[in-house]
């Protein structure tokens, strides 16, 4: 077998073999498949496709091609949440105590932030000590122990992925819906959880622009946990808009502990739904009742205790779960004022996270340092009426004479009118 002829076949419409498949991820791993080969495979098929059944194939190949969690002590109480990316968004510090408290466990693997996007590692670890670095053994006793665990991504979980992804961000290959389905796919299944809930966003702030893109994607994701064994559901949710108030890593832990003491917003209410469509799954009730006991363990405190325990036993400070004011401010405060009267007709999330790169909040390379302090608070969101001069967001940077940066991007980011926008729905359509 040569992989010449598998890029050749198709690049030519042809459907792949499993065996031809697996031999071809097996080489890029093994390097004896080199780059400009690889290269090529992906751009056949971002041009020619793939049928379900080989998108199915090389998630499975993709998952294998390292190492894989063993979660069967848990039997099938096991779940996992991913979300597709966004700006504000904190849901896993949010559902992850919740299903915890019901006596699910969640062992979850989350990535870093990178560009416009934050990432649920960067926000625990503005928690003074909260050790995202757990070798397996301890990683698995502390799921053991309080059900819920974060750490981040080993390094030889889904290599193949790896390899592949840093080929298809710099040969415009990255928006395929089969490369993006076995990339996502490989990394959950290789997690190990039974029941796998996705968040897959959609608007100005989300990598899939459109609805029915999102829909799209969100399908072939749900078909291919199916076809691998899992229980699986995914919500199509908006992030035209910032998810919640708070953008920047301690700012958004602290929004995520508002909400489990109590806040009511559209951040609650889309954790809301993902927590409940995971219990539904793992424990096998209706929606509405697995919704009433996610609800029930927020408005108990038992959601929010888990938190604590969970943040506690991974080494976290919990006095800065319990005093919010314990996290170190920002050097620099910037208010950004309404210059005239009118409600607010559209927020770009995307601009609105470059913004919060410029203020120190995220990353331009995975290289790049971040203050945990910088970010972005929103008084006023899409939808809102305004008056001039009423208090429409807060930004907080340690870097000294950003202002004028600021004040333009913001600027560029939010759009005024006369009259109120249509509303667009939080939550579009749930997948299963």
């Amino acid at each position: 077998m040569k992989a010449y002829d598998i890029i050749l076949k198709k690049r030519n419409g042809g459907a792949l073999t499993d065996e031809e498949i697996r031999f071809f991820v097996n080489g890029v791993v093994d390097g004896s498949i080199p780059d400009y080969q690889a290269t090529a495979f992906l751009m056949a098929v971002y041009f020619r496709g793939m049928t379900d059944e080989e998108t199915v194939c090389l998630t499975d190949a993709m998952m294998r091609s390292g190492d894989v969690v063993d979660l069967s002590r848990f039997g099938k109480l096991t779940v996992d949440k991913h979300s597709t990316g966004g700006v504000g968004d904190k849901t896993s510090l949010i559902v992850a105590p919740i299903v915890g408290s019901l006596g699910l466990k969640l062992a979850k693997m989350s990535g870093r932030g990178l560009g416009h996007t934050g990432g649920t590692v960067d926000k625990l670890e503005s928690i003074p000590g909260y050790r995202t670095d757990l070798p397996s053994d301890a990683f698995l006793k502390q799921v053991e122990k309080t059900n819920v665990a974060v750490i981040g991504q080993t390094g030889n979980m889904v290599p193949a992925d790896k390899i592949l992804y840093s080929l298809r961000d710099v040969t415009a290959t990255v928006d395929s819906i089969p490369l993006i389905t076995s990339s996502i796919m490989s990394k959950k299944l290789a997690a190990g959880a039974h029941t796998i809930v996705l968040d897959v966003k959609t608007g100005s702030g989300a990598f899939m622009k459109t609805p029915a893109d999102a829909r799209v994607l969100a399908e072939k994701m749900v078909l291919i946990g199916k076809a691998c064994g899992r229980k699986m559901a995914a919500l199509i949710t908006d992030m035209d808009t910032p998810l919640g108030t708070h953008i920047g890593n301690a700012l958004e832990v602290q929004e995520a502990v508002a909400v489990l003491k109590g806040r009511k917003n559209d951040l609650f209410e889309v954790s809301l739904a993902l927590a409940s469509n995971i219990a539904s799954l793992a424990l096998e009730l209706p929606i509405e009742e697995a919704k009433e006991r996610c609800l029930r363990a927020v408005e108990s405190g038992a959601a929010f205790e888990k938190m604590k325990d969970w943040i506690g036993s991974q080494g976290g400070d919990v006095r800065f779960l319990d005093d919010t004011s314990l996290f170190p401010p920002a050097k620099y405060e910037i208010e950004l004022r309404a210059e005239n009267d009118g409600y607010i007709s559209h927020m770009d999330a995307e601009k609105l996270g470059l913004l919060c790169v410029e203020l120190g909040a995220g990353r331009r390379r995975k290289e790049d340092a971040i203050d945990f302090s910088a970010g972005l608070i929103l008084n006023a969101k899409t939808g809102d009426k305004v008056q001039k001069g009423d208090l429409l967001a807060t930004a907080y940077t340690s870097i000294e004479g950003v202002e004028d940066v600021i004040r333009a991007a913001y600027g560029r980011a939010v759009t005024f009118s006369d009259t109120a926008p249509e509303q667009k729905p939080l939550i579009y359509d749930v997948i299963s």
